[in-house]
């Protein structure tokens, strides 16, 4: 293990994380919500430093970035545990399981197998990337060190330091902005919104970002809700940041009916009056 940044001790035997916005206070022996960062006597380690669930060479549509590197495949790492606990989470399995198997890999190890794929960088995807903060941190320097560039697959729930200390060593980002509804968040994420926007508003100055949303039946798919979301997106960021509206499916402990398509062609339409690139997934 190694000890985590973005903490203090408060006592004799909790400590107070930073990293991200639910500030967890974690007494000894205990982890926080994101289930990999554990506090021993008064000191706050991260679990999954140098360790991972998955790699694997992918094509960059797949994060999805459509605008950035098109046609060529990145090599894309992850570990488990995420700061979210989404009711439909489609990689559940590493996410939400904190007992799922895991290989020991070294950032020098990675670098050097993106060069041996004649790959152009790396992602940390698969789960939540901030939560392995301080793996990616060193690994994407040492990557930049090598002339690669480092890709973020997130949902956007950290709190600023964090991010900008991450931030200079990111070339894009693709970020989940899975509702403009604080209360799906709440309820279905276990999270917040508002934090998540505002990491939005501060990546889109210092790297490729672009936006995901999946929707999902009665939940976040109102021609209201996707409307204020778009005209969110347009007076903050503007109209050329590519959003893509993706396709859900049954999974986890969610069991509402697929998507329709016509839901998804209906929010490309209301996208594309303000936006310039509107892109529409697992259909």
């Amino acid at each position: 293990m190694k000890e985590a940044l973005y903490y203090e001790k408060i006592s004799k035997d909790k400590v107070h994380c930073h990293l991200c916005p639910y500030e967890c206070v974690i007494s000894d022996g205990r982890k926080g919500v994101c289930g990999v960062r554990i506090n021993k006597s008064g000191t706050l380690f991260s679990e999954v430093y140098g360790k991972t669930t998955g790699i694997a060479l992918d094509p960059i549509e797949k994060k999805p970035l459509y605008h950035y590197h098109r046609g060529e495949h990145i090599l894309s790492i992850g570990t488990k545990g995420c700061n979210f606990h989404c009711d439909f989470c489609q990689n559940w399995h590493i996410s939400q399981v904190l007992d799922a198997p895991t290989t020991d890999i070294t950032s020098e190890e990675i670098v050097r197998k993106v060069k041996e794929l004649k790959s152009f960088g790396i992602a940390y995807t698969y789960n939540e990337p901030f939560i392995w903060y301080e793996f990616v941190l060193d690994t994407a320097k040492l990557a930049k060190e090598n002339g690669l560039e480092n890709v973020l697959v997130t949902n956007g729930f950290v709190n600023m330091e964090p991010l900008e200390g991450l931030l200079p060593f990111i070339d894009a980002m693709n970020i989940d902005l899975k509702s403009f509804n604080e209360d799906f968040y709440r309820k279905v994420c276990k999270g917040r919104l508002k934090p998540v926007l505002e990491v939005i508003k501060r990546s889109v100055k210092s790297c490729h970002v672009e936006l995901t949303t999946l929707l999902i039946p009665t939940l976040n798919d109102s021609e209201n809700e996707i409307g204020r979301l778009v005209d969110w997106i347009y007076n903050n960021i503007g109209s050329e940041v590519p959003l893509h509206f993706s396709r859900y499916f049954p999974c986890y402990k969610m069991d509402l009916p697929p998507t329709s398509v016509e839901t998804l062609k209906t929010a490309e339409r209301i996208a594309k009056e303000k936006l310039k690139y509107v892109y529409l997934g697992n259909i």
